[in-house]
């Protein structure tokens, strides 16, 4: 009994597990991406490196210490010759001899600080610009994510209010069919009538299925937008009417924030400022460079391996110096590589013009995109109130033995039409919207 209940808590606890639902808002949606979309991630990653790469490029030029222990072992000393008329022997001939133990050990401990490096300077700033540079791009991932976010919630919303609405469309075509069939059995319409009728509610099952599908992969993209897994079960909270009222009420942002401050203008300036410092390095390169060390050793002696007894003798030396390297001719190399510097900063400014104009160009007609949606949808809200109305005298009309049922079925496929054209103005609203706010600030309003 005991084994049963255990399998039965087990497949309970699993069902259970399996119907958790995770329920996102708009903002909550962009806010989840933001900590889990593997964009995202990636680019705070290399955040954190330009910050690491920020410090190891300062620690170059901070004291450095280097110990070192080295211990030789001469297998064969080396021979060398000395005269024997120094140690009594006759002159022109010569003695061999040995200079030195057999094993030697030495350790050393060496520091040292750069004075002077231009290229250390401008590497210390090219630091700091590629750091901002990395700051700039997790803006950017940033705005382009809630981008993302925003069209696959909208997505996913539209196609929950084109389903419903196709569901409608059918019940309320199969009450006229049904409707239809006993005053043909009664024997007042022809069978032509029915069969309209049919066609149209086939046409709308199909469309109903196609859609079904849509709505599947519109939730895996939400899904996999914001960084979940594909199948995962969520629930949108927001509505789509009320979500695109709110976008459609918004003020037209009259006042355009400065350039410099969209993040494509950082962009382009930092790769300026890149330049400016590539061109400074190679200036630097003809500079000379000053370093001072200090050098203390302890080296000792023996034909056997006793270094570590107490009796070994180590004998003790230091060292101050100060070493001065001086650039004198490159063959006009390095007047090449300045030159080459100098050229693409010049191509760096025109950039940086030409981004200028491009952004202020985008902010206008993503402006005038968005004044446009708004437009739009008033003017596809009117004709899908016009196209119900005539929906429905074309129903009342057909009853009556006024109008055909094809006149029926074009009445009606017409509002389906304005149907579906009203949810995509709806969706255009919301997408212009977001990418108008990318352009001008990376905070999504909600």
């Amino acid at each position: 009994m005991l084994p049963k209940l255990t399998l039965f808590l087990l497949i309970t606890t699993s069902l259970f597990s399996q119907q958790e639902v995770s329920q996102f808002s708009l903002k909550e949606a962009v806010d989840f991406a933001l900590q889990n979309n593997s964009m995202s991630k990636n680019a705070a990653r290399d955040v954190e490196i330009a910050k690491l790469q920020k410090w190891e490029t300062t620690a170059t030029g901070l004291p450095q210490i280097k110990a070192a222990i080295t211990y030789n072992n001469w297998l064969k000393q080396q021979i060398s010759l000395i005269p024997a008329e120094f140690f009594g022997g006759s002159p022109g001939q010569f003695s061999e001899i040995a200079f030195g133990t057999k094993q030697t050990m030495n350790g050393t401990v060496t520091v040292s600080q750069k004075l002077f490096d231009g290229s250390y300077l401008v590497g210390l700033q090219a630091a700091k610009v590629y750091l901002e540079i990395s700051e700039n791009a997790k803006e950017k991932t940033a705005i382009e994510l809630r981008k993302m976010v925003a069209y696959a919630y909208g997505n996913a919303l539209l196609s929950e209010e084109n389903l419903n609405i196709v569901n409608s469309n059918i019940r309320l075509l199969e009450k006229n069919l049904s409707d239809l069939i006993k005053v043909y059995e009664n024997g007042f319409i022809e069978q032509e009538s029915i069969q309209q009728l049919q066609l149209t509610l086939a046409s709308l099952k199909s469309n109903q299925n196609y859609i079904k599908r849509l709505n599947k992969i519109a939730y895996q993209m939400f899904n996999n937008t914001i960084g979940l897994d594909l199948d995962t079960h969520v629930e949108l909270t927001d509505n789509l009417g009320q979500l695109i009222a709110m976008y459609a009420s918004l003020k037209p942002l009259e006042s355009i924030l400065e350039v410099e401050n969209v993040v494509d203008y950082k962009i382009a300036f930092n790769d300026l400022k890149s330049k400016e410092l590539l061109l400074k390095l190679e200036k630097s390169k003809a500079l000379p460079t000053l370093d001072v060390f200090l050098n203390g050793s302890y080296s000792g002696n023996n034909n056997q391996f006793n270094f570590l007894d107490k009796s070994q003798n180590w004998f003790g030396a230091s060292l101050f110096g100060v070493s001065m390297k001086v650039p004198l001719f490159s063959s006009f190399g390095r007047s090449a590589s300045t030159k080459k510097a100098r050229l693409n900063l010049e191509k760096s400014k025109s950039l940086l013009k030409d981004t200028s104009e491009k952004i202020k160009l985008e902010i206008s007609r993503a402006k005038s995109e968005y004044e446009f949606a708004v437009e739009d949808l008033e003017i596809k809200k009117e004709a899908l109130e016009l196209s119900e109305n005539i929906a429905k005298k074309n129903e009342i009309k057909f009853f009556e033995g006024l109008v055909t049922s094809f006149d029926l079925s074009q009445a009606q496929r017409q509002l389906y039409t304005a149907q579906e054209d009203y949810l995509s103005s709806m969706l255009n609203i919301l997408v212009k919207r977001v990418n108008l706010e990318a352009l001008i600030t990376p905070t999504l309003k909600n």
